[in-house]
């Protein structure tokens, strides 16, 4: 059994809430400038080119490279050997978050969903936590913006429908969607589970360096028949016409009950935000 305090936790946390607001993954950039390679349009150029210098300006000055700074989502994975001290897991992230926020000057934008009156520090932050084998904890901070949060959905289709189904929802979705999201985006989807398994799925999946395929060969294929088919609908950069409305698509699935064929879709803006460490 080894012994973890809190307190590295809340450090961490603060650390990464501002890292992962002002210092986008070299996979992202990455995927900007082959957008910029293969989009056809001009004004979907111009756009490439402007969140190339966006990233890099928010890099070098370390300023957000967006004003949504976000939800507070938190992914924890967490030894079985592990045994935290000093108080409580959820607190000291929590505690990580508030002073991550407040020294980073970041916007703090959660709020009671009735009244709207604003908790004032960016908490209390989402946290999903998952029991794994070893000693060492590992967290993964991921900020996520409302307006592609707003895109996200859940939906229960008939079985017999299978990949189909499937398929054409996500496709259907993306372009329903729109500009809302500001694309480019990272389209994260999971098929299989429950509700609730399924949606955190789809979330997860957009910690996957972008445009890294499933290691399963059938949902790889899905993948890039998915992406073919989205940026064939024309949308483009910020919905403004063109061939790179998504990045990626990031496809997982994890077995239903046989009445049931969950799905959700979790559409990430270009600004995809996370950073992550283990202690």
């Amino acid at each position: 059994m080894r012994e973890i305090d809190v307190s590295q936790i809340t450090e961490a946390v603060a650390r990464m809430s501002q890292s992962a607001n002002t210092d986008l993954g070299q996979d992202v950039i990455q995927a900007f400038e082959r957008g910029l390679r293969t989009e056809e349009s001009d004004t979907g150029k111009a756009i490439f080119k402007a969140l190339i210098q966006n990233a890099m300006i928010a890099r070098d000055e370390k300023v957000p490279m967006c004003q949504d700074t976000g939800f507070a989502v938190v992914f924890v994975e967490l030894g079985q050997d592990a045994h935290l001290v000093g108080g409580s897991l959820e607190a000291a992230i929590n505690e990580g978050v508030r002073l991550g926020y407040e020294e980073g000057y970041l916007r703090k934008s959660i709020c009671d969903p009735f009244t709207r009156a604003n908790t004032r520090d960016n908490t209390p932050a989402v946290v999903i936590t998952e029991i794994v084998d070893g000693d060492k904890i590992k967290l993964t901070m991921a900020p996520k913006g409302g307006g592609s949060e707003n895109m996200a959905r859940v939906t229960m289709l008939t079985p017999s429908g299978g990949k189909k189904a499937v398929m054409d929802f996500i496709v259907q979705r993306c372009q329903e969607a729109g500009s809302n999201p500001c694309p480019p985006v990272i389209v994260g989807a999971a098929v299989g589970g429950t509700p609730e398994k399924a949606a955190i799925l789809a979330k997860k999946s957009l910690l996957r360096p972008v445009g890294a395929p499933s290691p399963d060969p059938e949902l790889a294929q899905m993948e890039q028949e998915l992406l073919t088919r989205i940026n064939n609908l024309g949308m483009g950069p910020q919905g403004l016409g063109g061939r790179n409305y998504a990045l990626a698509v990031h496809l997982e699935k994890h077995p239903c009950h046989i009445a049931t064929l969950p799905l959700a879709v979790q559409i990430c803006c270009h600004a995809s935000r996370h950073k992550e460490i283990t202690l």
